[in-house]
């Protein structure tokens, strides 16, 4: 089961994009691990390429009022039922000049139930940037 709360203990869920992710299409298989040291970033990692993975956030903890409509094409597609069915995650970018990002526009939304995910491109795109700037704690805090 996936799970948004903290864990207590590092965790590994395999994680199916039948559809791949954009630029990322033939890669299908996936394992999203937590670890609480890391909180609130997380690694979606290619199953069978230890050296691929991408770094993914809650997109929620970047932007609190965010509020992605997620078009009925994809709900669908995803299977969900209600809203607590979904978990979102935000593709996290480190830049070289000491900032990172989080994608608001391009959310990989996961089926808590069946492991299934899609990145999306939610219907209100317009509202929300590729390149949301996250704040960058001061080293030794």
């Amino acid at each position: 089961m996936i799970e948004t709360e903290l864990p207590t203990v590092a965790r590994r869920d395999t994680v199916r994009m039948p559809n791949g992710m954009l630029g990322f299409e033939q890669i299908k298989d996936y394992v999203l691990t937590t670890n609480p040291e890391e909180h609130p970033f997380a690694w979606l990692q290619v199953q069978d390429n230890v050296a691929l993975a991408f770094v993914v956030m809650d997109p929620f903890i970047a932007l609190p009022e965010y509020q992605p409509d997620i078009p009925q094409s994809d709900v669908e597609f995803l299977k969900l039922k209600q809203a607590d069915d979904a978990l979102l995650l935000g593709i996290v970018t480190i830049h070289n000049d000491q900032r990172a990002t989080v994608n608001l526009k391009g959310p990989i939304v996961v089926n808590r139930h069946t492991h299934v995910a899609k990145q999306v491109i939610i219907a209100n795109a317009a509202a929300y940037s590729i390149t949301h700037p996250l704040p960058l704690a001061e080293a030794g805090n």
